[in-house]
């Protein structure tokens, strides 16, 4: 199995304790993935984020709809969170989150994004991953960037 990895890195207004909890209510995720993924968290409110937590996703890949379950790995607030796919459309999805401050005094977070992933299905996998996966992933992570900041600024 081939393993990718995409890192990114952002600095946010506000410290990690400011701005971690955007990141604890799995339903913002929803207003930072672009609109064409059609994307649901389906998992009934509240969900209590700690280990353990599974949340369930509806969205569409390419047009296909895909349903997808995330398992919290990690919960240490506010400095870092890991999820997992438990069920979904890789092979591999292994997504840790980090914040860490950024001044003195800290003003500001940078935030980064490690995710790691693979593609099942052997050679047509990976001539799907060449063709349009890892562009598909990059292309999340873009909108991601500046759906957070106007996420997080929004009066």
């Amino acid at each position: 199995m081939n393993v990718h990895v995409l890192e990114r890195e952002q600095v946010l207004p506000g410290t990690p304790e400011e701005v971690f909890p955007f990141f604890a209510d799995a339903r913002n995720l929803e207003a930072i993935t672009p609109p064409l993924l059609r994307f649901e968290v389906v998992t009934p409110e509240p969900i209590e984020m700690r280990v353990g937590t599974l949340i369930q996703y509806r969205l569409r890949l390419r047009g296909v709809p895909v349903s997808w379950l995330t398992s919290i790995q990690a919960w240490e607030p506010p400095h870092r969170f890991v999820d997992v796919q438990v069920r979904g459309p890789y092979a591999l999805w292994h997504h840790t989150h980090t914040f860490a401050p950024v001044g003195s005094p800290p003003t500001r977070t940078l935030m980064r994004d490690t995710v790691r992933y693979a593609i099942g299905f052997g050679p047509l996998g990976a001539l799907a991953a060449r063709a349009f996966v890892h562009r598909d992933v990059a292309a999340i992570f873009a909108f991601r960037r500046d759906a957070v900041v106007a996420a997080l600024c929004r009066p």
